[in-house]
């Protein structure tokens, strides 16, 4: 088989895959087995002395175990390349999470309007850390909002990233690395050290498709606001990488994110990222949902244009 379809084509129809399907709750799924490994050594290893290294251990060990599965099992199918391309589809199409990110934030919308405040407080409450109870219907459409931004580069650009650079192996590697970071990557007491090194990795690996993010929501919009937004507010995240497709959606949609929030019962005051402190309208999800799709297929373009060059 060509080199160029092998890589291509599951690119295209794991993509189609998730345009159509989604991620159903009842499926088994890849990250869903990465979890139970996290938790089982986090119980194992996360007690004690020595957490930061036996923390870093165990991200390393993890991290190294997904990447050559998947390279040799793709090595061992390499007699049947249509079971390459099979295996490589289901993967692509595991690793992307835009329909279902595009399917929560929906819900939380629909939910605020048809059944009341309490009702959109709780249905937030399933996709955001922060402490939902006291938001109002506007500080509710802002982190939705704001999820939907940061996810757009950890669900999808930065999968289709490591697509481009490593192919599956490479892919699966980055959903563990945020696996790691989403299940152990917290400054509080029990992952403060053994966290440490998976939360520092995430950042690493999310540098570039964070950035990448942005700039394709730029180009998808032509918005010079969510140009010098990026510019002006990109690094005033505490996240090193969050802030950048953050302050693009920020422009896009001429409102402000950021601000204090309660987590865990702790007040954290973030950074405005915005200038203006306006009211988020129920129909701006449709901007947003137009600014998801067409970032995605814009990436997916361009991977398969980078490999009919370059295979």
């Amino acid at each position: 088989m060509d080199p160029f379809v092998k890589f291509v084509l599951p690119l295209l129809l794991g993509y189609l895959l998730d345009l159509l399907l989604g991620d159903p709750r009842s499926w088994p799924h890849p990250v869903k087995y990465f979890g139970h490994m996290i938790s089982f050594f986090s119980r194992l290893l996360n007690r004690g002395k020595g957490r930061l290294w036996k923390g870093a251990l165990m991200t390393a060990g993890l991290c190294a175990f997904v990447f050559f599965f998947f390279y040799y099992v793709q090595r061992s199918l390499a007699p049947w390349p249509w079971a390459q391309v099979l295996l490589a589809s289901v993967v692509v199409f595991f690793a992307l999470a835009n329909k279902s990110l595009l399917q929560e934030g929906r819900e939380v919308f629909d939910t605020l309007a048809q059944q009341g405040l309490e009702a959109g407080r709780k249905r937030l409450s399933w996709i955001v850390g922060r402490d939902t109870s006291a938001l109002s219907p506007n500080q509710i459409r802002t982190a939705v909002m704001e999820s939907m931004s940061e996810n757009l580069s950890d669900g999808v650009i930065a999968p289709l990233f490591y697509y481009a650079l490593l192919g599956v192996p490479g892919m699966m590697l980055y959903k563990m690395i945020n696996t790691l970071d989403s299940m152990i990557g917290y400054k509080n007491d029990q992952y403060l050290y053994f966290g440490r090194v998976a939360a520092r990795l995430d950042d690493v690996a999310n540098f570039i498709p964070a950035r990448l993010t942005a700039l394709l929501m730029v180009l998808v919009t032509g918005s010079g606001r969510a140009a010098r937004y990026v510019w002006r507010f990109g690094g005033a995240h505490a996240s090193p990488n969050a802030g950048y497709p953050e302050a693009a959606l920020a422009g896009i949609l001429h409102c402000r994110f950021g601000g204090p929030n309660t987590y865990h019962g702790r007040v954290v005051v973030k950074p405005y990222i915005g200038e203006h402190p306006r009211d988020i309208e129920h129909t701006a999800f449709r901007k947003v949902q137009y600014v998801n799709h067409a970032v995605t297929l814009v990436m997916v373009l361009a991977i398969c244009l980078g490999a009919y060059f370059v295979i």
